[in-house]
């Protein structure tokens, strides 16, 4: 059978879409679960730290650049998890830096406020980029915890990289990872692509982009290929995006 959302085929059997995650079977929800200190959300992030990554953007490197991303994600996530003084479990975290070998930046998973402990880290290029790896050891901890999340939000995977990897193809481990599911819904991935070099057309206006959709042509080879390796945003997700947007953020400076 084909997914009502977008076209891909399915098994006969299938609740839901693993590309999408729209329901397939009538009247189920998913997507609808909300992250709180009860049913904490799990986020995993994965950092291309390569030699590319010291590439200048905008008047600065593209790895200061995520970290700059980072200081701004988790600002926002210690908001949304703080009542009064103090910060509530909201959110869980793990992160993976990756060049020839992965990093444990924190060490397995920790609670949001377990992260304002250690800061955003302070990351250098190193050399290649074996994204592969990085998406396995998101793949073997997803396995590990996926049992643990019956009552809690779908988890994202959110990926920030320059898209320029060595090695194996991560592609087919990432639709591995989007293939997982806990009750409201399959994991989702976002590649956040750091580069000036993606789109054919210029964005004039930010604020009036409709974002990338699955029509959007690339002028990088790379941007392709990380939109074959994300979800789209869920129906429930888009308050704040217009509608048919990937899960796939690019930069531009």
């Amino acid at each position: 059978m084909l997914c009502p959302g977008c076209s891909k085929e399915l098994e006969d059997d299938c609740e839901f879409c693993p590309f999408c995650g729209i329901a397939t079977v009538q009247g189920q929800s998913l997507y609808e679960r909300l992250a709180n200190s009860k049913t904490p959300a799990l986020v995993i992030y994965l950092l291309d730290i390569s030699a590319s990554m010291g590439t200048p953007l905008g008047g600065k490197q593209r790895i200061d650049v995520v970290m700059d991303s980072l200081e701004i994600i988790l600002k926002q996530m210690i908001f949304r998890s703080t009542k009064g003084s103090v910060i509530m479990p909201r959110y869980r975290v793990a992160m993976f830096a990756y060049s020839d070998k992965v990093y444990d930046l924190l060490d397995g998973i920790k609670t949001i406020e377990e992260v304002v402990q250690y800061g955003v880290p302070d990351l250098s290029p190193l050399r290649t980029t074996e994204t592969a790896q990085a998406f396995m050891a998101c793949e073997d901890l997803l396995i590990n915890e996926i049992p643990n999340l019956v009552d809690c939000p779908a988890p994202l995977v959110c990926h920030l990289t320059d898209g320029e990897y060595t090695g194996d193809d991560p592609e087919p481990i990432a639709r591995r990872i989007m293939s997982m599911k806990v009750p409201d819904g399959n994991v989702l991935v976002e590649n956040i692509f750091i580069s000036d070099n993606i789109l054919e057309d210029e964005i004039k206006d930010p604020q009036l982009w409709a974002g990338i959709t699955p029509t959007t042509v690339f002028a990088n080879n790379y941007a392709t290929k990380l939109q074959g390796m994300s979800s789209l945003i869920p129906p429930s997700y888009q308050v704040c995006t217009a509608p048919g947007f990937l899960d796939t953020t690019l930069h531009h400076a």
